[in-house]
């Protein structure tokens, strides 16, 4: 049986029109089932909300060993921000946080880093909304390398979709984890989601896809 407060989680998300089901393409070119799409947060009680989810997370994670919050550009703008607000607000836990530009400034400030400007042996997280096939976070960490000498410890992530990543037998995470080191934290998996809707009527024409597709792809 799903716990309460994952219940809660996967509740809010569709309340929010974030966790839909239906057919959709992920960003690594699969058919999903279920797809979810943090750019549909648009109040301000979702994103505080959303901001007080992910600082439980990071809280029981890792409390306050860490220096900065890195939220990678796009979606991980808001949640970063949030996060880090809810982490200093409901924990007394004030770290800094930062998001890149996708294109780098020529003007002003320059370059393509917002807000807190890491330094040498920062050990920073990132708050991210997915991991699929771990492309996001290939992307990802060049433009934290290439600002200082940072260690990336933790992620913290919406959903893990448990997929397989580049390497047969091993999910996006556990290649994540294997190349880059870090420990990747979700608020809920595929398998919460799955359960969700077997505990909860009216999804039977969803079922029998979502197994269908966690048996294609996902390791569970």
């Amino acid at each position: 049986m799903i716990s309460g407060w994952k219940k809660d989680f996967i509740e809010f998300m569709m309340s929010a029109d974030v966790l839909r089901f239906g057919d959709f393409v992920t960003k690594s070119g699969r058919n999903t089932p279920y797809f979810v799409n943090t750019g549909n947060y648009k109040t301000g009680m979702q994103i505080s909300r959303l901001g007080e989810f992910y600082a439980a997370a990071v809280k029981d994670a890792v409390g306050g060993d860490f220096d900065a919050m890195f939220g990678p550009a796009y979606k991980g703008i808001p949640l970063v921000t949030s996060a880090a607000g809810a982490l200093a607000r409901v924990y007394g836990i004030d770290k800094p946080f930062f998001f890149n530009r996708k294109e780098a400034k020529d003007h002003g400030e320059k370059g393509n880093i917002v807000g807190y400007q890491p330094k040498d042996g920062d050990r920073v997280i990132i708050i991210e909304d997915v991991i699929t096939a771990g492309t996001a976070v290939r992307e990802t960490m060049p433009v934290l390398t290439a600002c200082a000498d940072v260690k990336v410890t933790d992620m913290f992530i919406s959903v893990n979709r448990c997929e397989v990543g580049q390497t047969p037998g091993k999910t996006a995470v556990m290649e994540v984890g294997e190349e880059f080191g870090i420990r990747v934290h979700a608020l809920i998996t595929v398998a919460d989601v799955h359960d969700y809707l077997k505990e909860h009527g009216g999804y039977a024409e969803i079922l029998p896809k979502m197994e269908a597709y966690m048996e294609k792809y996902c390791i569970l």
